[in-house]
């Protein structure tokens, strides 16, 4: 969150080099203050448990925001009731005249399905389209993030030769950048996934930069060099048991699946989970709500296109 100082104390200009946001005691005294509005497009089988990870991540901040959640209208989901879908989740036609400061796509089980073959993947098109101009800041989430790279930047996904499951090491491919700072040298994320993209297809595009990468599990977080598209390929809100339930899913179904690596102590399934993922997950939220969504975002949210002139559009459609 900004600090508000003095704009001529010297630490003034030292922290704002270090790109720490120094708010000057004029701007403070007449600055204005509203929630922020967060909407979550949950395309999770497990809504419930999805939306409550979310939400713990997006409360770890003393900003206000006012969550949105939205559900697919072209997909029927057989793991969330009907009741619980009417009381808590709007439809995109219910809120496409609308306008939000960030947007969050979750990831969905669906990454061996051809894009265009899925379900409401019309739907999801006219959702990421529409974000460019009704959305400040939009984080996607493992297969939002192919779909994402796919649909914005015609970046194609490939088949890994079995499942990247686990917990997995990664290291930060560019320094200073606002999303990563006070990560570690090193750091820890959740992987489940069948499918991947290619570093060197995202470097190839002048748009996207790659921030965060993987010996095992390549690409972790590739950006929009503007900032507003965060695409990560991971799943930074996974609790504790998550990927347990998961391995205990897929071995009760006589699904073949390797025990999730770096997961349980010793890597034995009888022995507690190691978290050794939560502060990263935590500051990653953290840093996206206060440095792209907090910071950027215009106070009149409608101005949204008016930024998106000033700026250009950075991300093409096919």
């Amino acid at each position: 969150m900004p600090i508000v100082i003095n704009k001529n104390l010297p630490a003034a200009q030292v922290l704002a080099r270090e790109g720490i946001f120094v708010m000057p005691l004029e701007r403070a005294a007449v600055q204005d203050i509203r929630p922020l509005r967060i909407a979550i497009l949950n395309i999770m089988p497990t809504k419930e448990r999805t939306e409550t990870q979310l939400m713990r991540l997006l409360a770890n901040s003393p900003l206000q925001i006012e969550v949105v959640l939205l559900h697919p209208a072209t997909h029927q989901s057989k793991n969330t009731s009907a009741e619980h879908l009417d009381l808590f989740y709007q439809t995109f036609g219910e809120v496409k005249d609308q306008y939000f400061d960030g947007l969050i796509i979750t990831g969905a089980p669906v990454e061996q399905i051809p894009f265009e073959e899925v379900t409401y993947w019309k739907e999801l098109r006219d959702i990421m389209e529409w974000s460019k101009h009704n959305v400040f800041a939009t984080m996607y989430i493992c297969w939002a993030a192919q779909a994402g790279l796919y649909y914005h930047y015609g970046i194609e996904k490939h088949q890994l030769e079995k499942k990247l499951f686990g917990i997995f090491r990664h290291t930060k491919a560019k320094n200073y950048m606002p999303i990563l700072r006070g990560f570690d040298d090193e750091f820890w994320a959740p992987h489940s996934r069948y499918t991947g993209v290619s570093k060197e297809d995202i470097e190839k595009h002048p748009k996207l930069e790659v921030l965060c990468e993987g010996k095992e599990s390549g690409v972790y977080i590739a950006s929009a060099r503007d900032g507003r598209s965060l695409f990560i390929t991971g799943h930074p809100e996974y609790t504790a048991n998550t990927l347990r339930a998961e391995y205990e899913r897929d071995v009760a179904k006589g699904i073949p699946i390797d025990v999730p690596k770096n997961y349980f102590a010793d890597d034995d399934p009888n022995k507690e989970v190691v978290v050794k993922w939560r502060g990263h997950g935590n500051l990653l939220f953290y840093n996206w709500l206060n440095y792209y969504v907090y910071q950027k975002t215009p106070y009149d949210l409608a101005a949204i296109r008016e930024e998106e002139e000033k700026y250009g559009n950075n991300r093409k459609a096919d």
